[in-house]
Parts: structure tokens; sequence; C-alpha cells
């Protein structure tokens, strides 16, 4: 079809800024999954943000000394907030509610920075005083890079964080020799530790730290008992062609033209139920291991290691748009420029951008990514940089299976039968139900009981019917019966616990009581704000849908269970959504009023994405009535939301709204964070999405989108281009994925399409682009070539 986009492709692969950062929402990303870092491209002095993604406060011992309910738990305490609903005593059962609570959990933690002084003749440059600056991370590469000119010396430094080797590494070059000083510090409790050629820090994490909203007499707790805090420790050494000397003030070289740095990390972490005991000096130990290795191996090799490994990841896809005159601007000024005008190849960054961040942030073997995915410089972060898993955390794991990055996956997964194991007490000792249960907070310690706050937020037990799609998702994708098996008791408890919850309604339907919709309010008779009332939407979605899975997932697995058959019974009897006075999707079973009409979270639109039970061939009068709840609340939301609005609208193949969510997503944040008033969404100078605050939810939330925008298999058939707007005329996208292990490749012109599916097992699939649908045979391994005009 010939040229469908430009080849130049630095507008949709590289971020690119013509000054340093001033802040670390203007620094640059780079990690391995365990490794994060935050690169400044500073002159003169420069700063690298530090972060392990297992570095957390607490501990098994502070989560059992803070998980003491605040009062009556246990199936007579649910029963007695059920009665309090069915007499119509609201306030009471709000009261009660809270009985179930207890405090909070804990919080991911910052590292330390590494900090850098270059001298160039015996002069420190400034900002102001260089020339030809550049700062550029290279998506495909993951690498960041800075270069300048100061009195005629050529300055470059170069960063990447290999997965390989397990280390950060940072290369400086100069045309003439320079002289450059290193320290490492930290927020946290911590003291140098000198080897010959390196240095090193030794670090101990707070026993608790208590999250921002929480007035409490001691925030940031360190202890030296059985609740003491995990150890942590960096180890940094360095080559350079010049003299290095360290000291108990930090590392020195001088006269060098080349200069490499070698950094890794470790911590006491050792799994959610087991208290950390390594010490900060078995810590330094193991992170020196990983340094002395990598010292050994050439420059060169560790780069070429560390870009085939990232590739082998990265370039399975990738999204190709239309670049404009705006494209070669830098980042920042480029997303202004982009309110006004169109710029396509934007939307194609920030989905490789999101693809990016998966893959830097989510590797086998690790944790999930929190919040914040694996940065954060915030010793007390919003919302504790944690994993909400009311909506936030399952987000931040939406483009693993549909952008091709399943390994990627897998930290979630796995965390998910940890809080399986931890969210079966939790089920038994508050709700006396069976199963395990999990609510909207945890954290590294598999936390589950609901935290102490307003029950809209904290009065939600269902996260592990949520959780379940991801196992469910993951098997559907990739065909992997043997996951699935290793999978199914997950599944088996989690519907087990929601058949518990259940309750019989007067009309003989089952429904859920108590019950809030995350996290509106509606406007109880008398005139006020409530939360809790009986059969949300949103429950009856998740455990229909649940119940569904764990029905396929029996017969596939030759499961002979009498659960399946209560639940196949129990599924029967749940309700339809229902349908208000004004054509929208109702967000609990009577037709409420919203509190916030305009509320962030669409919880109740969840049958329609990520769920499947709404499509507009399947359901139109729902399709509609979910259109009509999207209009109702409008598009301005925060950043995630905005993400969550464009899987919504996509869904609903609506192109023109799907586009205009993409735009708003796009334009620049305007909060305190980012020196700018206001308290709009959007994106941060280097792309982070904005609640705001920062929140990397919105990033793969809205990479996520895209690819719903460009493909989609949920109802069986694969769907290329389903909402795709007309501003993006032609294009090009590589690696999407399709349930069944189809990978698609699609290229458009205004002429026409082609397309390419490459299964990974034989099937038969029907393949769908506007109202055209055709069967397709797929051979494994053969692609298949789709084309229309």
């Amino acid at each position: 079809m010939g040229d469908l986009v430009s080849s130049d492709r630095s507008g949709t692969q590289r971020l690119y800024y013509d000054r340093p950062a001033d802040t670390w929402l203007e620094a640059l990303p780079l990690g391995n999954g365990r490794i994060g870092a935050m690169c400044f491209g500073g002159v003169g002095t420069d700063r690298t943000g530090l972060n392990d993604e297992t570095l957390w406060s607490g501990g098994p011992e502070t989560a059992r000394l803070l998980s003491t309910p605040l009062g009556a738990t246990g199936a007579e305490a649910v029963q007695a907030v059920r009665d309090a609903l069915r007499a119509g005593d609201i306030r009471r059962a709000h009261e009660l509610s809270r009985g179930f609570h207890s405090g909070y959990s804990q919080a991911y933690l910052p590292l330390g920075d590494l900090l850098l002084e270059v001298s160039v003749g015996g002069v420190v440059p400034r900002a102001g005083d260089v020339t030809q600056y550049r700062r550029e991370l290279d998506l495909d590469a993951a690498t960041a890079t800075v270069e300048y000119e100061f009195g005629g010396v050529t300055v470059r430094q170069e960063a990447f964080v290999s997965a390989p080797d397990g280390v950060l590494v940072q290369r400086m070059t100069a045309s003439e020799p320079i002289e450059l000083t290193c320290r490492l510090t930290s927020q946290l409790r911590s003291r140098q530790h000198t080897v010959d050629d390196g240095l090193g820090l030794l670090l101990q994490a707070p026993a608790d730290v208590a999250p921002p909203h929480r007035d409490v007499p001691e925030p940031i707790r360190y202890s030296d008992g059985a609740d003491r805090g995990m150890a942590a420790a960096v180890a940094l050494r360095a080559t350079s062609d010049g003299e290095i000397r360290t000291s108990d003030t930090g590392l020195a070289v001088s006269s060098a033209t080349e200069i490499t740095l070698i950094l890794s990390t470790a911590t006491g972490y050792d799994g959610p139920a087991n208290p950390p005991a390594r010490t900060a000096e078995d810590c330094w130990y193991a992170a020196d291991q990983s340094v002395l290795a990598a010292l050994d191996r050439e420059y060169g090799e560790l780069l070429a290691d560390h870009r085939q490994d990232h590739r082998r990841l990265y370039r399975r896809g990738s999204l190709e748009l239309a670049t404009t005159a705006h494209s070669g601007l830098p980042t920042d000024v480029r997303v202004t420029r982009a309110v006004e005008a169109e710029d396509p190849a934007l939307a194609a960054l920030i989905f490789n951008y999101g693809r990016y961040l998966m893959v830097a942030s989510s590797r086998p073997g690790g944790l999930p990514t929190t919040l914040q995915g694996i940065w954060n410089d915030i010793l007390r972060p919003p919302w504790s940089s944690n994993y909400t898993v009311n909506i936030n955390t399952e987000m931040n794991y939406w483009p693993a299976e549909t952008t091709n990055l399943s390994e990627c996956h897998e930290p979630l997964l796995r965390f998910i039968d940890h809080l399986a194991e931890a969210g079966r007490r939790t089920a038994r000792e508050r709700y006396g139900c069976s199963g395990w249960t999990a609510h909207h907070n945890t954290d590294a310690w598999c936390w589950t009981p609901p935290v102490e706050g307003d029950p809209r937020w904290s009065n939600w037990p269902l996260a592990g019917a949520w959780l379940a799609r991801h196992v469910w998702d993951h098997y559907e994708f990739t065909g992997d019966l043997e996951f699935l098996g290793e999978s199914w008791r997950v599944l088996r408890g989690a519907a087990e616990f929601c058949l518990d919850w259940l309750v019989e309604l007067p009309d003989g339907s089952l429904g859920t009581s108590p019950s809030t919709s995350p996290e509106n309010d509606y406007i109880a008779p008398d005139g006020q704000p409530a939360s809790v009332t009986e059969s949300s939407t949103m429950d009856l979605a998740l455990i229909s849908d649940l119940f569904d899975r764990v029905e396929r997932a029996a017969d596939l697995l030759e499961v002979v269970d009498p659960l399946v058959g209560e639940i196949s019974t129990a599924r029967k009897r749940l309700p339809d959504p229902p349908v208000g006075a004004r054509g929208q999707l109702q967000e609990w079973a009577a037709d409420l009023p919203e509190e916030d009409p305009q509320h962030r979270h669409m919880s109740h639109l969840i049958g329609l994405h990520p769920g499947d039970a709404i499509t507009p061939d399947s359901t139109p009068g729902l399709a509609a009535a979910a259109t009509r709840t999207l209009d109702l609340r409008g598009d301005e939301a925060t950043g995630w939301s905005l993400a969550w609005k464009i899987c919504l609208r996509a869904r609903l193949r609506d192109a023109a709204a799907a586009h205009r969510l993409v735009r708003a997503f796009l334009r620049p944040a305007d909060d305190a964070a980012s020196g700018r008033p206001g308290s709009g969404a959007g994106v941060y100078p280097n792309l982070f999405c904005a609640h705001p605050p920062f929140q990397i939810d919105g990033n793969f939330g809205a990479a996520a989108g895209i690819a719903e925008m460009l493909l989609q298999s949920h109802t069986g058939d694969i769907e290329l281009l389903p909402a795709l707007p007309a501003a993006w005329t032609s294009g090009r996208v590589t690696g999407l994925r399709a349930r069944g292990g189809v990978v698609v490749d699609i290229a458009w012109t205004p002429h026409g399409i082609e397309a390419v599916l490459t299964a990974d097992r034989d099937q038969e699939r029907v393949v769908r682009h506007g109202g055209d649908r055709a069967p397709v045979r797929l051979t494994a391994g053969v692609g298949h070539r789709v084309s229309t005009s």
C-alpha cells in the first residue's frame, strides 16, 4: 500500500527536551522491572532518583498490629447491616459498616538519589551557560541521553537499567578531560558504606508509614522491635580512564574523558508473609555482587544485552500515525501545541510509551506495578503509592495481553495467588464467608481487610472477583491450560466468597447487601449523601462475570465440583443491569440520584469494559444505556478516568468520542505539581498521567484504550479498526493480540486496509471490518492476509 506514515519514527518513539528537568515530573523514567530510575539530565549538577520495587514500609507484623477491627465483625455483624438496610435505616447501616474497618495498608517508598557534579576546566557549568543541549528518552533502546557543549567541550551522558545484569549503568564521555563527584542520599534512615572504588548506602525502612490523609501522632514510625521495617542498600562503583578516589563524602573521578557508573540495589523483602530478615550489610553485599559482575564486562556488551532484552518485548508491537510540523518539537512544547492542532503521532507516542512503561516496570518474578509504577520520590506518597484494586491496579494491566506483553502480566497474576491466601482469613473473620476477599487497598504484604475510612471506598469486598478476571484473560489470550489449572483455586475461592455474599431479595432474585459503588455516593431520602445500599450494578456485573468464567474454566479443566452447579443456579437468579428514567444504566438497583453526577469512577459500566456482557450487537439496549451514561457523566475527569472512557467509547464503536477523549488525555496537566495553577487532568511534561497528582494507571489505560480503538476480540470475532478516528487517515499498528493467541498487524490508508493475522494454534475465526464479516481458517505460525478497499 506504499508509505502510510513518515519513515521518521522520532515523533512516535522518543521523548525529547531542550532543557534539563527541574522537577520529578519532567525527569525521564528508566527501569528493569525492579530498579527504577528517574533521570533529570542536569547540567553541572545532576540527579537520578532511585527506586526498588520491593522497598515498602512495614511488614507482616505491622500488618497484624493494624488489622484489629474497629467494631463487631462476622456473620451476625453483616446481618445487622442488612437488617438496617431492609428497615430503611441507611445511617445506621453506614455506622455499622465502619465496624469492619481496621488500619491501613503500607507505602511504597523512595530509595534515594544519585547526585552528580561535573566540572569542566575547573568550572561547574550552569544550564544557561551551555549550548546544543538535548535530553532524550529513546523508547526503542530504553536509554536516556543528555548532551551539551560548554567552553568548547562536548559532554554526553547515557543511562539505562539492565534487566539481564540487574544494574543501572550511567556512562559519561567528554571531548576533553572533566572531573566528576558522586554522592548517594536518601530520605530514609541511612549511613554511608565506602569501599576502595565505590560507595554504598545502608538503609532502614520505617515500620509504619500512614497515608497522607491520615492524621496520626507519628505518621512515619521507625522501630527496632518485632515490627522493624526492612533493610535495604545501594551499591555503586565506577570505572574510568581517569583517577578514582573514594571518601566518606563520596566518589570522585578526575582527569577523565570516559566514566562508567554501575549501581544496583537490594532489600530485605522476602515475600508477603515472611518478616524481612536480611541486614543492610547483607543487602549491600547482594547489590555489590551484581555491580562487580557487571564491572567485569565491557560497556558495549552491557548495552547490547540490555537492548536485546528490552527489544525482545518492546519490538513485538508499535503504532505509527502521521507526523506533523509539530512532531519534531520538544515533547512538552508539542503537548501544548496539540491542544489546538491535531497531532496524530502524539497519540501513537502515548501508546508506545505505555508499552515502554510496562516493559520497564513489570517483569516476571517481581511485584505488580503500584499507583506510580516503580517511580516514586515521596516518603508519604499520594494514596501510599500502593495497589488500589477497585480499578487502578487492574487498569495498570489492561494493555498487557492486548499489546502483546503477556509476560509482563505475570507479577500481578502471581500476586493474586498470595492475595487469595491472605484474603481467606479476611472472608472468614470479617464476614463469616468461605472463599477469599480483598477490598480497595492492598500492598506488598497482601493487606486484605477494609481500611479505616469512608464506606464508599472501604466497604467494597469484591476485589477478588475483579482480579479473577485477569486470570481468565491471561488464559483466553494464551490458551495456557496449565496456568488455568494452577489458578483454579483462585477462581473457585473468589466465586465461593461471592456465593456466600449474595442474599435473596424480596422479588426472589439474588443481590448484594450491603453494597457500595466505588467511589460514588447517592442522595438518600433525607437529602444527604450516602454510600451503603443494596445491589450496586458493579457488584452484580462482577459476580455474574466471575460465575461465567468459573463455569467455563471448570468445563475446560474437566473439574467435577458441586460448587459449579451452585454457581450456575445462582447466576440465573442475578438480575440484568437496570436502566433508569433518564435512559442511563443505573449505578444502583434503585434509580438513585448521584451525589456527583460527573464522578470519575465508571463502576457501573464494568460490564462494557473490561467486561464483555454489554456489546452494541448482543445487548443493543444496554449499550444505548451505557452511551447515555457516558453522555451524562461528560468527558471531563481525572487522567485515569479519561483513559477508562476511551476504552468504553471504543467498545461502543464511537470513534469520534474516543478520539475526543484521547486528545483530552494528552492536554498539559495544570495542577500545582506541574508548576501551573489549577486542578486539571492530562499529562505532565514527561508524559506521566495526571490524576492529578501523578498516577501511572492512566498511561496504561490510554494505551489499552487506543488498542481497543484498533482491534477488538471480546465478542469472539476479530474486529479490525472498530473505532478508528477520521483524523487518523493512515497508519500502521503491529503486534496487537486477539483472544485465542492471534497476533494482528494492520495498515490503513483512505483507500483501504491490509491486515496480517498470525495464530499460535490452528483455528477458525471470523474477521470483521465495518459491516463485513468473513470466516477465516488460521494455521499456526502462518500469516493470513486480509484486505479491503
